[in-house]
């Protein structure tokens, strides 16, 4: 083999190596979008360091839950499933000064809460918030959502 040959297929594994886990992501989130529209989501995984644990990720709405996967994986599953009967929102805020360095520009943080404990800090835009609010108060007839008082 001469010098062009091996440089050819030095270069066509490279390029494999760049685009194949492109390929990967595009095609995973195209196919994420089908089950329902995607938006921006990042949920804070880890509280033991204040402002950090921050993972970028998509969510969307399914049936009666709302899934959220990671940006950057290859699983086809959500990391985070909260059904909507047995969640609710907590406060909101603006993130702080670390986290909006890992967060996206003009997001919010707000909590959500399941009925075992169980919480999670997420940040969203104003609109996916506001969406998310909606969603969880808009229970279908016969669900038995119910309005919980926040603590």
């Amino acid at each position: 083999m001469d010098w062009l040959a091996v440089t050819e297929v030095i270069a066509l594994v490279i390029a494999a190596v760049v685009l194949l886990p492109l390929a990967w992501l595009i095609a995973r989130r195209r196919w994420l979008s089908h089950g329902g529209a995607l938006f921006d989501c990042s949920v804070r995984l880890k509280t033991t360091t204040p402002g950090t644990g921050w993972v970028l990720g998509v969510a969307r709405y399914r049936e009666d839950r709302l899934e959220w996967f990671r940006t950057f994986s290859i699983a086809w599953w959500p990391r985070l499933v909260l059904p909507r009967a047995q969640t609710s929102a907590g406060l909101q805020r603006r993130p702080d000064d670390i986290e909006a360095l890992l967060l996206l520009e003009d997001q919010r943080v707000i909590e959500l809460r399941l009925d075992d404990g169980r919480k999670w800090e997420a940040s969203m835009t104003h609109e996916a918030v506001t969406a998310l609010l909606s969603w969880l108060e808009a229970a279908p007839p016969g669900q038995g959502h119910q309005r919980r008082p926040m603590a």
